[in-house]
Protein backbone atom coordinates (compact mmCIF):
# COMPACT_ATOMS: atom_id res chain seq x y z
CA UNK A 1 0.00 0.00 0.00
CA UNK A 2 1.94 3.44 -1.08
CA UNK A 3 2.04 6.25 1.30
CA UNK A 4 0.06 9.02 1.00
CA UNK A 5 1.73 12.22 1.78
CA UNK A 6 1.56 16.07 2.60
CA UNK A 7 4.75 17.27 2.16
CA UNK A 8 5.48 21.56 2.36
CA UNK A 9 8.39 23.53 0.50
CA UNK A 10 8.99 26.64 2.24
CA UNK A 11 11.61 27.62 -0.27
CA UNK A 12 13.33 30.68 0.53
CA UNK A 13 11.13 31.92 3.38
CA UNK A 14 11.30 32.08 6.66
CA UNK A 15 14.06 33.60 9.46
CA UNK A 16 14.98 30.61 12.00
CA UNK A 17 12.98 31.80 14.62
CA UNK A 18 10.24 32.21 12.54
CA UNK A 19 10.56 29.08 11.22
CA UNK A 20 10.97 27.38 14.36
CA UNK A 21 7.55 28.95 15.51
CA UNK A 22 5.83 27.58 11.75
CA UNK A 23 7.20 24.16 12.71
CA UNK A 24 6.00 24.18 16.21
CA UNK A 25 2.26 25.68 14.80
CA UNK A 26 2.11 22.85 12.28
CA UNK A 27 2.60 20.14 15.20
CA UNK A 28 0.36 21.68 17.26
CA UNK A 29 -2.17 22.26 14.88
CA UNK A 30 -1.80 18.16 13.64
CA UNK A 31 -2.00 17.18 17.67
CA UNK A 32 -4.45 14.82 18.22
CA UNK A 33 -5.83 14.27 15.05
CA UNK A 34 -5.98 10.73 13.39
CA UNK A 35 -3.81 11.76 9.88
CA UNK A 36 -4.49 9.60 6.95
CA UNK A 37 -0.80 10.70 5.82
CA UNK A 38 2.67 11.43 6.46
CA UNK A 39 3.24 15.10 6.82
CA UNK A 40 7.03 16.39 5.93
CA UNK A 41 8.67 19.86 6.21
CA UNK A 42 10.67 21.18 3.19
CA UNK A 43 13.14 23.61 4.70
CA UNK A 44 15.70 25.77 4.21
CA UNK A 45 19.59 24.77 5.08
CA UNK A 46 20.04 27.05 8.00
CA UNK A 47 16.72 25.29 9.64
CA UNK A 48 17.19 21.48 9.26
CA UNK A 49 18.42 21.05 12.79
CA UNK A 50 16.11 23.19 14.56
CA UNK A 51 13.29 22.44 12.95
CA UNK A 52 13.71 18.27 13.14
CA UNK A 53 14.40 19.00 17.34
CA UNK A 54 10.69 21.43 17.12
CA UNK A 55 9.07 18.10 15.46
CA UNK A 56 11.14 15.33 17.30
CA UNK A 57 8.60 12.34 18.56
CA UNK A 58 5.92 13.91 16.50
CA UNK A 59 4.45 12.13 13.21
CA UNK A 60 5.97 15.21 11.07
CA UNK A 61 9.43 14.30 9.19
CA UNK A 62 11.96 16.80 7.86
CA UNK A 63 13.29 17.12 4.06
CA UNK A 64 16.29 19.70 2.78
CA UNK A 65 14.95 21.70 -0.10
CA UNK A 66 17.94 20.46 -2.16
CA UNK A 67 21.67 18.61 -1.82
CA UNK A 68 25.07 19.16 -3.45
CA UNK A 69 25.85 16.48 -6.73
CA UNK A 70 29.41 16.05 -4.98
CA UNK A 71 30.23 14.21 -1.72
CA UNK A 72 32.56 16.65 -0.41
CA UNK A 73 35.31 18.31 -1.19
CA UNK A 74 36.31 22.14 -2.53
CA UNK A 75 32.70 23.41 -3.44
CA UNK A 76 32.31 26.25 -1.20
CA UNK A 77 28.71 27.41 0.18
CA UNK A 78 27.05 23.66 -0.72
CA UNK A 79 25.51 21.57 1.11
CA UNK A 80 26.29 17.56 0.91
CA UNK A 81 23.74 14.64 1.26
CA UNK A 82 26.00 13.85 4.42
CA UNK A 83 25.33 16.93 5.75
CA UNK A 84 21.71 17.08 5.25
CA UNK A 85 21.52 13.51 6.87
CA UNK A 86 23.47 14.72 9.77
CA UNK A 87 20.89 17.35 10.83
CA UNK A 88 17.65 14.52 11.34
CA UNK A 89 16.13 15.01 7.84
CA UNK A 90 15.01 11.93 6.03
CA UNK A 91 13.82 13.47 3.00
CA UNK A 92 15.30 15.75 0.65
CA UNK A 93 13.38 17.91 -2.47
CA UNK A 94 15.72 17.07 -5.30
CA UNK A 95 14.90 18.47 -9.49
CA UNK A 96 12.31 21.27 -8.37
CA UNK A 97 11.23 23.50 -11.35
CA UNK A 98 12.68 26.69 -9.80
CA UNK A 99 16.48 24.29 -9.41
CA UNK A 100 16.20 23.50 -13.43
CA UNK A 101 15.27 26.84 -14.52
CA UNK A 102 17.17 29.04 -11.93
CA UNK A 103 20.22 27.02 -11.85
CA UNK A 104 20.53 25.15 -14.82
CA UNK A 105 20.05 21.51 -12.95
CA UNK A 106 20.18 18.96 -15.66
CA UNK A 107 19.15 15.06 -15.44
CA UNK A 108 22.67 14.30 -15.47
CA UNK A 109 23.26 16.68 -12.22
CA UNK A 110 20.41 15.50 -10.38
CA UNK A 111 21.26 11.70 -11.17
CA UNK A 112 23.93 12.30 -8.91
CA UNK A 113 22.14 14.02 -6.33
CA UNK A 114 19.84 11.30 -6.29
CA UNK A 115 22.48 8.93 -5.82
CA UNK A 116 24.12 10.84 -3.08
CA UNK A 117 20.89 10.73 -2.00
CA UNK A 118 20.24 7.57 -1.32
CA UNK A 119 23.49 6.40 -0.49
CA UNK A 120 23.30 8.81 2.74
CA UNK A 121 19.94 7.31 3.40
CA UNK A 122 17.88 10.08 2.93
CA UNK A 123 14.45 9.84 0.79
CA UNK A 124 14.64 11.85 -2.61
CA UNK A 125 11.09 13.84 -3.61
CA UNK A 126 12.31 14.18 -6.63
CA UNK A 127 10.39 16.87 -9.17
CA UNK A 128 9.17 16.24 -12.60
CA UNK A 129 6.75 18.54 -14.64
CA UNK A 130 6.47 20.61 -18.11
CA UNK A 131 6.51 24.47 -18.60
CA UNK A 132 3.36 26.28 -20.34
CA UNK A 133 5.26 26.11 -23.83
CA UNK A 134 5.55 22.38 -23.57
CA UNK A 135 1.73 21.66 -22.22
CA UNK A 136 0.15 23.92 -25.19
CA UNK A 137 1.98 21.56 -27.80
CA UNK A 138 0.93 18.48 -25.96
CA UNK A 139 4.56 17.18 -25.01
CA UNK A 140 3.87 16.77 -21.75
CA UNK A 141 3.95 12.75 -21.42
CA UNK A 142 6.93 13.49 -22.99
CA UNK A 143 8.97 15.30 -21.13
CA UNK A 144 7.72 13.80 -17.49
CA UNK A 145 8.68 10.58 -19.28
CA UNK A 146 12.15 11.97 -20.23
CA UNK A 147 12.91 13.25 -17.01
CA UNK A 148 12.06 9.90 -15.18
CA UNK A 149 14.26 7.95 -17.67
CA UNK A 150 17.18 10.20 -17.27
CA UNK A 151 17.85 10.48 -13.67
CA UNK A 152 15.99 7.51 -12.17
CA UNK A 153 15.85 4.75 -14.39
CA UNK A 154 19.93 3.36 -13.68
CA UNK A 155 18.52 2.94 -10.31
CA UNK A 156 17.78 -0.73 -9.10
CA UNK A 157 15.06 -1.60 -8.08
CA UNK A 158 15.33 -1.74 -4.32
CA UNK A 159 16.73 1.50 -4.36
CA UNK A 160 13.62 2.95 -6.71
CA UNK A 161 11.25 1.81 -4.23
CA UNK A 162 12.96 4.78 -1.74
CA UNK A 163 12.36 7.19 -4.60
CA UNK A 164 9.00 9.62 -4.08
CA UNK A 165 7.60 11.16 -7.20
CA UNK A 166 6.31 15.08 -7.43
CA UNK A 167 4.31 16.07 -10.84
CA UNK A 168 4.88 19.91 -11.26
CA UNK A 169 2.90 21.20 -14.18
CA UNK A 170 5.41 24.30 -13.75
CA UNK A 171 2.26 26.84 -15.56
CA UNK A 172 0.75 26.43 -12.59
CA UNK A 173 3.45 27.40 -9.71
CA UNK A 174 3.24 30.43 -7.70
CA UNK A 175 0.76 31.79 -10.95
CA UNK A 176 -2.98 31.02 -9.33
CA UNK A 177 -3.15 27.65 -11.89
CA UNK A 178 -4.23 24.62 -11.23
CA UNK A 179 -4.47 21.72 -13.22
CA UNK A 180 -8.05 20.24 -12.91
CA UNK A 181 -7.62 17.34 -10.63
CA UNK A 182 -8.57 15.17 -14.02
CA UNK A 183 -5.36 16.66 -15.82
CA UNK A 184 -3.61 16.11 -12.54
CA UNK A 185 -4.90 12.47 -12.46
CA UNK A 186 -4.08 11.88 -16.75
CA UNK A 187 -0.61 12.72 -15.88
CA UNK A 188 -0.22 11.04 -12.85
CA UNK A 189 -1.45 7.56 -14.21
CA UNK A 190 1.31 8.25 -17.11
CA UNK A 191 3.82 8.69 -14.95
CA UNK A 192 2.49 5.38 -13.19
CA UNK A 193 2.67 3.49 -16.23
CA UNK A 194 6.30 4.46 -17.14
CA UNK A 195 7.16 3.17 -13.81
CA UNK A 196 5.51 0.03 -14.67
CA UNK A 197 6.86 -0.49 -18.09
CA UNK A 198 10.33 -0.25 -16.60
CA UNK A 199 10.08 -1.75 -12.96
CA UNK A 200 7.02 -4.01 -12.98
CA UNK A 201 3.55 -3.12 -12.10
CA UNK A 202 3.99 -3.89 -8.30
CA UNK A 203 6.41 -1.25 -7.57
CA UNK A 204 4.61 1.33 -9.79
CA UNK A 205 1.69 0.46 -7.50
CA UNK A 206 3.45 1.06 -4.29
CA UNK A 207 5.76 4.78 -5.52
CA UNK A 208 3.88 8.04 -3.91
CA UNK A 209 3.57 10.57 -6.94
CA UNK A 210 2.44 13.85 -5.41
CA UNK A 211 1.02 16.78 -7.21
CA UNK A 212 2.86 20.02 -6.80
CA UNK A 213 1.09 22.90 -8.60
CA UNK A 214 -0.25 25.54 -6.31
CA UNK A 215 -2.74 22.96 -4.00
CA UNK A 216 -4.49 24.25 -1.08
CA UNK A 217 -7.61 23.89 1.26
CA UNK A 218 -10.08 24.63 -1.08
CA UNK A 219 -8.90 21.96 -3.90
CA UNK A 220 -6.82 19.36 -2.45
CA UNK A 221 -9.38 16.91 -1.02
CA UNK A 222 -10.46 16.87 -5.03
CA UNK A 223 -7.21 15.90 -6.21
CA UNK A 224 -5.99 13.83 -3.34
CA UNK A 225 -9.50 12.11 -4.42
CA UNK A 226 -8.06 11.05 -7.63
CA UNK A 227 -6.67 7.11 -7.66
CA UNK A 228 -3.17 8.20 -8.67
CA UNK A 229 -2.77 11.10 -6.81
CA UNK A 230 -1.22 10.44 -3.75
CA UNK A 231 -0.68 13.88 -2.27
CA UNK A 232 1.07 16.90 -2.41
CA UNK A 233 4.01 19.13 -2.43
CA UNK A 234 2.66 22.10 -0.94
CA UNK A 235 4.24 25.86 -1.59
CA UNK A 236 2.52 28.76 -0.69
CA UNK A 237 -0.46 26.98 1.47
CA UNK A 238 2.87 25.40 3.39
CA UNK A 239 3.66 29.45 5.24
CA UNK A 240 1.21 28.91 7.64
CA UNK A 241 -0.25 26.38 9.90
CA UNK A 242 -3.97 28.01 9.43
CA UNK A 243 -3.34 27.38 5.47
CA UNK A 244 -1.33 23.87 5.49
CA UNK A 245 -3.74 22.35 8.08
CA UNK A 246 -6.77 22.07 5.16
CA UNK A 247 -4.62 20.86 2.59
CA UNK A 248 -2.92 17.98 4.85
CA UNK A 249 -7.45 17.01 6.04
CA UNK A 250 -7.95 17.08 2.26
CA UNK A 251 -7.24 13.29 2.92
Amino acid sequence: MRKNIVAGNWKMNTSLPEGIQLAKDVRSSIEGKNLNCEVILGVPFTHLSEVAKAVAGSPIKVAAENCASESKGAFTGEVSAEMVASTGATYVILGHSERRQYYHETSAILKKKVELALANQLKPIFCIGEVLEEREVGKHFEVVERQVKEALFDLSESDFKNIVLAYEPVWAIGTGKTATSDQAQEIHAHIRKVIADKYGKSIADNTTILYGGSANGGNAKELFSKPDVDGGLIGGASLSAEKFLPVIEGF
